[in-house]
Protein backbone atom coordinates (compact mmCIF):
# COMPACT_ATOMS: atom_id res chain seq x y z
CA UNK A 1 0.00 0.00 0.00
CA UNK A 2 2.94 2.04 -0.39
CA UNK A 3 1.67 3.93 -3.68
CA UNK A 4 -1.78 4.25 -1.44
CA UNK A 5 -0.18 5.95 1.80
CA UNK A 6 2.14 8.46 -0.70
CA UNK A 7 -0.86 9.75 -2.79
CA UNK A 8 -3.12 9.78 0.02
CA UNK A 9 -1.55 10.90 2.99
CA UNK A 10 1.41 13.12 1.80
CA UNK A 11 2.04 16.14 -0.08
CA UNK A 12 0.69 15.34 -3.39
CA UNK A 13 2.56 18.46 -5.26
CA UNK A 14 5.48 17.62 -3.84
CA UNK A 15 5.76 14.03 -4.56
CA UNK A 16 4.85 14.76 -8.36
CA UNK A 17 8.03 17.34 -8.38
CA UNK A 18 10.22 14.83 -6.18
CA UNK A 19 9.32 11.97 -8.87
CA UNK A 20 9.69 14.24 -12.05
CA UNK A 21 13.23 15.36 -10.97
CA UNK A 22 14.39 11.37 -11.02
CA UNK A 23 15.42 11.82 -14.67
CA UNK A 24 14.92 8.75 -17.03
CA UNK A 25 18.67 8.47 -19.09
CA UNK A 26 17.07 9.34 -22.30
CA UNK A 27 14.95 12.78 -22.80
CA UNK A 28 12.31 13.60 -25.23
CA UNK A 29 13.24 16.04 -27.58
CA UNK A 30 11.38 19.52 -27.35
CA UNK A 31 8.99 18.16 -24.95
CA UNK A 32 8.82 18.12 -20.90
CA UNK A 33 11.32 15.58 -19.11
CA UNK A 34 9.64 12.32 -18.42
CA UNK A 35 11.24 9.89 -15.44
CA UNK A 36 10.03 6.23 -15.00
CA UNK A 37 10.07 4.79 -11.52
CA UNK A 38 8.75 1.48 -10.15
CA UNK A 39 6.27 1.31 -7.31
CA UNK A 40 4.46 -1.60 -5.89
CA UNK A 41 5.83 -3.16 -9.07
CA UNK A 42 3.76 -0.46 -11.31
CA UNK A 43 6.16 1.75 -13.57
CA UNK A 44 4.50 4.94 -13.94
CA UNK A 45 5.49 8.54 -15.82
CA UNK A 46 5.56 11.15 -13.86
CA UNK A 47 6.12 14.75 -14.95
CA UNK A 48 8.97 17.03 -13.66
CA UNK A 49 6.60 20.24 -11.96
CA UNK A 50 3.11 21.37 -11.45
CA UNK A 51 3.47 24.97 -13.09
CA UNK A 52 0.54 26.28 -12.15
CA UNK A 53 -1.64 27.85 -9.19
CA UNK A 54 -4.74 26.10 -11.03
CA UNK A 55 -2.39 23.12 -11.73
CA UNK A 56 -1.69 22.75 -7.83
CA UNK A 57 -4.85 23.32 -6.19
CA UNK A 58 -6.30 20.63 -8.74
CA UNK A 59 -3.92 18.24 -7.94
CA UNK A 60 -4.75 19.04 -4.19
CA UNK A 61 -8.30 18.27 -4.43
CA UNK A 62 -8.11 15.54 -6.09
CA UNK A 63 -5.81 14.37 -3.73
CA UNK A 64 -8.60 15.18 -0.91
CA UNK A 65 -11.39 13.49 -3.38
CA UNK A 66 -9.56 10.14 -3.46
CA UNK A 67 -8.78 10.45 0.58
CA UNK A 68 -12.73 10.38 0.97
CA UNK A 69 -12.52 7.25 -0.81
CA UNK A 70 -10.29 5.56 0.84
CA UNK A 71 -11.78 6.48 4.32
CA UNK A 72 -15.18 5.06 3.05
CA UNK A 73 -13.37 1.78 1.96
CA UNK A 74 -11.29 1.41 5.21
CA UNK A 75 -14.61 1.47 7.61
CA UNK A 76 -16.94 -0.21 5.57
CA UNK A 77 -18.35 -3.38 6.77
CA UNK A 78 -16.95 -6.58 5.40
CA UNK A 79 -19.94 -8.22 4.74
CA UNK A 80 -21.40 -4.78 2.82
CA UNK A 81 -18.85 -5.12 0.35
CA UNK A 82 -20.76 -7.78 -2.06
CA UNK A 83 -24.29 -7.39 -0.34
CA UNK A 84 -26.86 -7.25 -3.29
CA UNK A 85 -29.24 -4.68 -2.96
CA UNK A 86 -32.60 -4.70 -4.49
CA UNK A 87 -33.39 -4.55 -7.74
CA UNK A 88 -30.54 -3.55 -10.27
CA UNK A 89 -28.82 -1.41 -7.85
CA UNK A 90 -25.27 -2.04 -8.42
CA UNK A 91 -23.25 -3.38 -5.08
CA UNK A 92 -20.80 -1.17 -3.35
CA UNK A 93 -17.87 -3.55 -4.94
CA UNK A 94 -19.62 -2.39 -8.30
CA UNK A 95 -19.58 1.04 -7.48
CA UNK A 96 -15.47 1.53 -6.92
CA UNK A 97 -14.56 -0.57 -9.24
CA UNK A 98 -16.46 1.44 -12.11
CA UNK A 99 -14.78 4.17 -10.19
CA UNK A 100 -11.33 2.95 -10.86
CA UNK A 101 -12.25 1.99 -14.28
CA UNK A 102 -13.80 5.44 -15.45
CA UNK A 103 -10.59 6.93 -14.40
CA UNK A 104 -8.71 4.71 -16.73
CA UNK A 105 -11.12 5.91 -19.65
CA UNK A 106 -10.09 9.52 -19.14
CA UNK A 107 -6.43 8.62 -18.57
CA UNK A 108 -6.30 6.22 -21.87
CA UNK A 109 -8.64 9.33 -23.82
CA UNK A 110 -7.06 12.12 -22.61
CA UNK A 111 -3.43 11.16 -22.16
CA UNK A 112 -2.25 8.29 -23.28
CA UNK A 113 1.24 9.07 -23.03
CA UNK A 114 0.85 8.09 -18.83
CA UNK A 115 0.85 4.40 -17.81
CA UNK A 116 -3.17 3.57 -17.97
CA UNK A 117 -3.93 1.50 -15.19
CA UNK A 118 -4.82 -1.60 -15.04
CA UNK A 119 -8.91 -1.76 -15.21
CA UNK A 120 -10.09 -4.16 -12.26
CA UNK A 121 -12.59 -6.75 -12.13
CA UNK A 122 -15.87 -5.90 -10.32
CA UNK A 123 -17.11 -9.59 -9.40
CA UNK A 124 -13.83 -10.26 -7.76
CA UNK A 125 -12.15 -7.07 -6.88
CA UNK A 126 -11.60 -7.54 -2.92
CA UNK A 127 -11.39 -4.06 -0.87
CA UNK A 128 -7.98 -3.99 -0.40
CA UNK A 129 -7.57 -4.47 -4.41
CA UNK A 130 -10.00 -1.75 -4.98
CA UNK A 131 -7.73 0.80 -2.21
CA UNK A 132 -4.64 -0.11 -4.01
CA UNK A 133 -6.05 0.32 -7.48
CA UNK A 134 -7.94 3.57 -6.65
CA UNK A 135 -5.06 4.97 -5.58
CA UNK A 136 -2.82 4.01 -8.60
CA UNK A 137 -5.79 5.77 -10.60
CA UNK A 138 -5.91 8.76 -8.15
CA UNK A 139 -1.85 9.26 -9.01
CA UNK A 140 -2.48 9.32 -13.16
CA UNK A 141 -5.67 11.61 -12.56
CA UNK A 142 -3.14 14.18 -10.64
CA UNK A 143 -0.68 13.92 -13.41
CA UNK A 144 -3.27 14.57 -15.43
CA UNK A 145 -4.50 17.18 -13.97
CA UNK A 146 -1.07 18.68 -13.51
CA UNK A 147 -0.16 18.58 -17.10
CA UNK A 148 -3.29 19.87 -18.93
CA UNK A 149 -3.59 23.01 -16.35
CA UNK A 150 0.02 23.45 -16.56
CA UNK A 151 2.11 25.45 -19.11
CA UNK A 152 2.61 24.08 -22.04
CA UNK A 153 0.79 20.91 -22.02
CA UNK A 154 0.62 18.48 -24.73
CA UNK A 155 -3.40 17.99 -23.16
CA UNK A 156 -5.74 20.27 -25.00
CA UNK A 157 -8.93 18.12 -24.56
CA UNK A 158 -10.74 16.66 -22.12
CA UNK A 159 -12.40 13.48 -23.52
CA UNK A 160 -14.68 11.45 -20.92
CA UNK A 161 -16.14 9.03 -23.17
CA UNK A 162 -15.40 8.20 -26.86
CA UNK A 163 -19.08 9.04 -27.40
CA UNK A 164 -18.97 12.64 -26.16
CA UNK A 165 -17.66 15.74 -27.32
CA UNK A 166 -14.21 16.54 -26.11
CA UNK A 167 -13.79 20.31 -24.09
CA UNK A 168 -11.38 21.94 -23.33
CA UNK A 169 -9.01 21.97 -20.88
CA UNK A 170 -10.14 24.11 -18.02
CA UNK A 171 -12.10 23.97 -14.38
CA UNK A 172 -14.99 22.17 -16.13
CA UNK A 173 -12.85 19.25 -16.22
CA UNK A 174 -12.05 19.02 -12.74
CA UNK A 175 -15.12 19.34 -11.79
CA UNK A 176 -16.59 16.62 -14.24
CA UNK A 177 -14.42 14.31 -12.67
CA UNK A 178 -15.13 15.48 -8.75
CA UNK A 179 -18.78 14.87 -9.57
CA UNK A 180 -18.75 11.73 -10.75
CA UNK A 181 -17.08 10.46 -7.80
CA UNK A 182 -18.98 12.78 -5.55
CA UNK A 183 -22.28 10.87 -7.44
CA UNK A 184 -20.87 7.45 -6.21
CA UNK A 185 -19.87 7.77 -2.50
CA UNK A 186 -23.52 9.50 -2.04
CA UNK A 187 -24.65 5.95 -3.28
CA UNK A 188 -22.26 4.22 -1.58
CA UNK A 189 -23.45 6.08 1.71
CA UNK A 190 -26.58 5.17 1.51
CA UNK A 191 -26.99 1.68 0.51
CA UNK A 192 -24.23 0.88 3.08
CA UNK A 193 -27.32 2.44 5.54
CA UNK A 194 -30.54 0.62 3.66
CA UNK A 195 -27.89 -2.76 3.60
CA UNK A 196 -27.93 -2.20 7.55
CA UNK A 197 -24.37 -1.70 7.54
CA UNK A 198 -24.11 2.20 8.06
CA UNK A 199 -20.84 3.81 8.22
CA UNK A 200 -19.66 5.28 11.60
CA UNK A 201 -20.00 8.89 12.29
CA UNK A 202 -17.13 9.68 12.24
CA UNK A 203 -16.41 8.84 8.39
CA UNK A 204 -20.09 10.23 7.31
CA UNK A 205 -18.79 13.66 9.06
CA UNK A 206 -15.08 13.26 8.39
CA UNK A 207 -15.38 13.37 4.59
CA UNK A 208 -16.77 16.89 5.51
CA UNK A 209 -14.05 18.23 7.74
CA UNK A 210 -11.90 19.40 4.33
CA UNK A 211 -8.70 21.15 6.63
CA UNK A 212 -8.12 17.44 8.23
CA UNK A 213 -8.31 15.89 5.06
CA UNK A 214 -6.17 18.41 3.27
CA UNK A 215 -3.54 18.41 6.40
CA UNK A 216 -4.11 14.49 5.84
CA UNK A 217 -3.14 15.65 2.11
CA UNK A 218 -0.36 17.54 2.91
CA UNK A 219 -1.66 21.06 2.83
CA UNK A 220 -1.79 21.80 6.79
CA UNK A 221 -3.18 25.65 5.65
CA UNK A 222 -6.52 23.86 4.45
CA UNK A 223 -8.15 24.24 1.48
CA UNK A 224 -7.06 27.73 -0.42
CA UNK A 225 -3.80 27.70 0.23
CA UNK A 226 -0.74 26.46 -1.43
CA UNK A 227 0.89 23.21 0.04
Amino acid sequence: MQLLSQISSNNPIAFLERKGRRQSSSRIADGPQVSRVKEQGIMTTRQPKVHTQLGRAAVQIFAANERMNQMLIEHLDASAWRAKPPGKTRTIAAIFTHVHNVRTKWVRLTAPHLKVPAQLNRTHCTPQQARAGLAESAARCAELLAEALGVGSRVQKFHRDGWAKPWPVGPEMLCYMLSHEAHHRGQVCMLAHQLGFPLPKEVAYGIWNWEKLWKECGSPRGPGYDA
